[in-house]
């Protein structure tokens, strides 16, 4: 019985007649057909997950970046700002982080 387990295990069924065919094999004996060899691709959540984080981290940048310049904090700047910082960088670092996250829960999904 396990002799017959082990060659089950060593071979997989044709596509075209069904029959077994050793995995070592390209061709199925039986119709000489060219049996597909299908690879499980290596894909993980890994890189969803780093582009989320990645994101994240630039949305709060943004936010850091805002609450600083924009004069909300506490603490004043020893220099002056250009009010574009403010009114164009911050928006755009964030949007891009809002992007990048969305992105990232994309790859999250598909993998």
């Amino acid at each position: 019985m396990n002799a017959l387990q082990g060659q089950q295990a060593a071979s997989r069924p044709c596509a075209y007649c069904g029959k077994p065919v050793p995995t070592r094999m390209n061709r199925c004996p039986s119709c000489r057909e060219e049996v597909p060899e299908v690879r499980l691709s290596a894909r993980s959540g890994q890189a969803g997950r780093r582009e989320i984080r990645r994101g994240l981290m630039y949305m709060l940048l943004a936010a850091v970046i805002y609450y600083f310049t924009g004069g909300y904090s506490a603490l004043s700047l020893p220099f002056t700002l250009n009010p574009l910082i403010t009114e164009y960088l911050a928006p755009v670092v964030f949007l891009g982080g809002l992007g990048m996250s969305l992105y990232g829960l994309l790859l999250r999904m598909r993998s």
